[in-house]
């Protein structure tokens, strides 16, 4: 059973979230909060595997909500899903390297937020919507000027252009497609690049493509 916490200042959005994720076979929604302190206090007593966020919210946006979950080491299964209006949000560079592992809009179909919930849950993240790549695109904007080529120290050749798909926001099949492997082959290639690399999943494994230079800001 995958539990969900929901966290929004609207209670309509929530009440629209809760009745669809409630609807579906091995999905819970466990907790609700309207701001982020809220948050934090519900899912310390009640263990839960996603959030969805908004990031706008009184008494602790989603920002801080974020930060304060990726530091937590008692909320290491925590998968963070940050939902923001189409516009770019400012905040969203931040929330990413704090540790959030997708992005939806808050208009986005019923069957892409199951989808959602599901894939992050499993570990994955979101990479592939549209808005995922605006959003990491404006992440790269926010990145160091200089490529830190050091960080790729003690990963092949073949895991680099792994990691270089990775942050062009291909999933293992389509990374076993392009580099002609099976499926397993490629999720094994991300498992040990993400060891070694010490990142915390495929968000931050595209963050690391994008400050090493593996991955240049327009996704071309």
């Amino acid at each position: 059973m995958i539990r969900v916490a929901l966290a929004d200042d609207q209670l309509l959005v929530r009440a629209g979230f809760r009745a669809l994720l409630d609807a579906e076979e091995g999905i819970d929604v466990v907790a609700e909060a309207s701001g982020g302190r809220e948050l934090l206090e519900r899912i310390r007593a009640t263990p839960v595997d996603v959030v969805l966020m908004d990031i706008r919210m009184p008494e602790g946006d989603g920002l801080w909500a974020t930060e304060q979950i990726a530091a937590d080491p008692a909320l290491a299964g925590v998968h963070v899903v940050i939902v923001t209006t189409f516009e770019l949000d400012d905040y969203v560079v931040r929330a990413v390297q704090a540790g959030a592992a997708g992005f939806l809009v808050k208009d986005t179909e019923p069957a892409d937020l199951v989808r959602a919930v599901r894939v992050v849950a499993e570990g994955e993240a979101l990479l592939s919507p549209g808005v995922t790549k605006r959003l990491l695109a404006r992440l790269a904007v926010g990145l160091r000027e200089a490529p830190d080529v050091a960080m790729l120290e003690g990963i092949t050749e073949r895991e680099r252009e792994v990691l270089r798909l990775v942050g062009l926001g291909l999933t293992n099949d389509e990374i076993a497609e392009r580099l002609f492997l099976s499926p397993l082959t490629a999720k094994t290639h991300v498992s040990r690049i993400m060891s070694k690399l010490h990142a915390r999943d495929r968000v931050h494994l595209v963050v690391i493509a994008y400050e090493t230079g593996l991955v240049a800001p327009g996704w071309q």
